[in-house]
């Protein structure tokens, strides 16, 4: 039988493709009258007994190998979804592409769906604001607004409110570290209030408050606000916010307790409720973390470890079982120091085993013996190899994201 698949003819022998019954080539045997063969074919030649398909002939020769010696590969220089279309038309099936064919595949399934993802919000967008679109002021001003709030590169007012947001949260990280020097922590733990810590309180106010009317804006515009406040970043906003203003109640529940006599035990409780505020305050710290709206770095290493979340596992599992197999060897080696012995158990060892196997070294445990120092040096060379297996896969995951992130920021910036 003759085949020519755009331009290039092919004599296949029907004993190869009796092989392969349900791929469209092997349905050609079964046809028996015109119809039934244009059916499968784009067109056909009686008197030469020639098939003409108008695809792909790159693609087809990769076929063509797969029938006659049973290897199916990607092409290198053809797009994987397009060659998935040809293997849908030729009917053959994916599960017979070799495994590291197949891995590169499911990455670009895993890019095209994450591309389609985005591209579908943007339209959303566009459609939301089109919706908008009258002659009213109020929606003129809306539209203006979504537009500054969401896509810092909509113009001058939108790359001003994200400068402005970025300000906020480094001047919230500032305020986090000066309230926890020694002489304002005295002042909170006595009670009392000088003018740094009304100062610092003061800060800390107006930045909860440019916090609290940015995630205001966001909410009023997310059409689904199931999904609004399921959004990482947005339930990062939430932990940092809500805090502050707990600790405004307890204060005032306490203030009011304190005067009431008698109010000893709700004191005491209210005490163990200012321990935990303490602790929720310190969650102010994730305001950095927002950063990531207006980095395209923090964007693509958030990416990198959603997409890398196997790899990461991996090297988790090497660094368990490697911490597993060092720690009782070094207890072992140490265990003939008796009472100048560092590793009191294996348990013990563990934090050891970590420390160095990431060649960090503290220094607060040290093998004394020959056998315990061989176990270390051991111990340091698998962690430098078994670190280094995973980092090129998450480099190079790293680097596709970040061009894919930039590219989708240049077409939205152009739009």
């Amino acid at each position: 039988v003759i085949i020519n698949v755009g331009g290039i003819k092919y004599k296949i022998p029907w004993t190869t493709l009796e092989n392969c019954p349900l791929t469209r080539l092997g349905k050609l045997k079964s046809c028996n009258n015109y119809d039934e063969i244009m059916n499968i074919c784009d067109d056909y030649d009686v008197s030469c007994n020639e098939f003409f398909f108008d695809r792909n002939p790159s693609a087809f020769r990769t076929i063509m190998t797969f029938l006659t010696a049973g290897k199916l590969r990607l092409l290198r220089e053809m797009c994987a979804l397009s060659f998935q279309e040809e293997l849908v038309y030729w009917g053959i099936e994916e599960e017979h592409l070799e495994w590291c064919c197949k891995k590169r595949l499911r990455h670009k399934e895993e890019e095209a769906a994450e591309a389609r993802l985005y591209e579908g919000e943007m339209v959303f967008s566009e459609t939301t604001q089109c919706a908008f679109q009258d002659n009213s002021r109020l929606s003129l001003c809306m539209r203006k607004l979504r537009d500054m709030v969401e896509n810092p590169h909509s113009g001058i007012p939108g790359k001003l409110f994200a400068c402005i947001s970025i300000s906020f949260v480094a001047i919230t990280a500032v305020s986090l570290c000066i309230s926890t020097m020694p002489d304002v922590r005295e002042e909170e733990d006595r009670g009392e209030c000088s003018q740094k810590c009304y100062d610092i309180f003061v800060l800390e106010t107006v930045c909860v408050a440019w916090f609290s009317f940015e995630f205001l804006l966001r909410s009023i515009q997310a059409e689904n606000k199931c999904a609004f406040l399921k959004t990482p970043l947005n339930i990062i906003d939430i932990l940092a916010i809500l805090p502050f203003y707990i600790s405004l109640i307890v204060d005032m529940v306490s203030t009011k307790s304190s005067s009431k006599p008698g109010g000893g035990a709700g004191n005491k409780y209210l005490e163990r409720v200012g321990l935990v505020l303490r602790f929720l305050r310190a969650l102010r710290i994730l305001y950095v973390m927002r950063l990531a709206r207006h980095s395209l770095g923090l964007q693509t290493l958030g990416l990198t470890v959603r997409r890398c979340t196997r790899e990461f596992g991996l090297l988790l599992l090497f660094l368990c079982v490697a911490m597993a197999l060092f720690s009782p060897l070094v207890y072992l080696a140490e265990s003939e120091l008796g009472a100048k012995q560092e590793f009191t158990s294996v348990p013990t060892s563990y934090w050891w085993a970590v420390i160095s196997m990431t060649t960090v070294g503290y220094g607060d445990m040290v093998p004394r013996s020959i056998p315990g120092q061989v176990v270390a040096l051991s111990s340091i060379l698998s962690g430098i190899l078994l670190m280094a297996f995973p980092v090129t896969s998450i480099f190079h995951t790293f680097s596709r994201s970040y061009s894919e992130l930039k590219e989708q920021q240049q077409r939205a910036a152009s739009r």
